[in-house]
């Protein structure tokens, strides 16, 4: 999470926070990050009364980019090796195995084993006691960090990932801080940062999986109004 004197970033995984963060280091010199993917109930209580922005992605897509990005790293993640079988199985099967993780002890129990019991703080940054919310639960893995990161998330002022770079100077203006004409810059030519190559997430899902996403992560879809949308939309 990023702290600033006006307001704090809670940084959703796979979701443009890594593009927020930059940002805001950049154009506010009292941010400071307090570890990384850490969830409001870290926030410290000083900062407790301050404003709370994140970001959110499209669950369709998110699964997509995960899949994409961890199964190009040299050393992906314990979540990516154990339900992906150690990079044998491909995006349905893990996608399906990582969407029905609460319900699988074996595997939650093998991923469990590949985490620390302290944050690294790198990466998904998740520890072994982090993952008990998603024991026997029937929830996708994007709500279980949604979850995780944001609460309830009523107070919590959303962006759109793909919105980001529009979005953030009104989420801003919304905690008292207008965007300046060098921010709107550096939002309209930045690249995009910790992005993976893949095509339109439509292209990767068959009429089950599409379905199963719709299942386990309905509370994300409905809250934010996602569909699911071919590329020709």
């Amino acid at each position: 999470m990023i702290v600033t004197d006006r307001f704090v970033f809670l940084h959703l995984h796979k979701s443009g926070g890594t593009f927020v963060n930059k940002f805001l280091q950049t154009f506010f010199p009292d941010a400071r990050q307090i570890g990384y993917h850490l969830p409001r109930a870290c926030l410290p209580a000083s900062c407790a009364a301050l404003p709370l922005l994140g970001s959110v992605r499209n669950p369709w897509d998110y699964y997509v980019s995960w899949y994409a990005f961890q199964s190009a790293m040299p050393n992906p993640n314990p979540v990516f090796r154990v339900a992906s079988a150690g990079g044998r199985l491909g995006f349905a099967d893990s996608v399906r195995n990582l969407l029905t993780l609460g319900e699988q002890p074996a595997l939650l129990d093998a991923v469990r084993d590949g985490l620390p019991d302290t944050f690294p703080n790198r990466g998904i940054n998740l520890t072994r006691s982090c993952l008990q919310p998603l024991a026997g639960s029937r929830i996708g893995f994007y709500s279980f960090l949604y979850r995780r990161i944001y609460g309830e998330a009523n107070d919590v002022l959303m962006l759109d990932m793909h919105a980001l770079r529009d979005g953030l100077p009104v989420l801003l203006e919304q905690t008292g801080v207008p965007a300046t004409p060098a921010m709107r810059d550096y939002l309209k030519h930045t690249p995009a940062l910790n992005s993976s190559e893949h095509g339109h997430y439509a292209d990767y899902y068959d009429a089950a999986l599409r379905a199963l996403v719709a299942e386990r992560d309905a509370g994300v879809i409905a809250r934010h109004g996602y569909a699911f949308e071919t590329a020709e939309n």
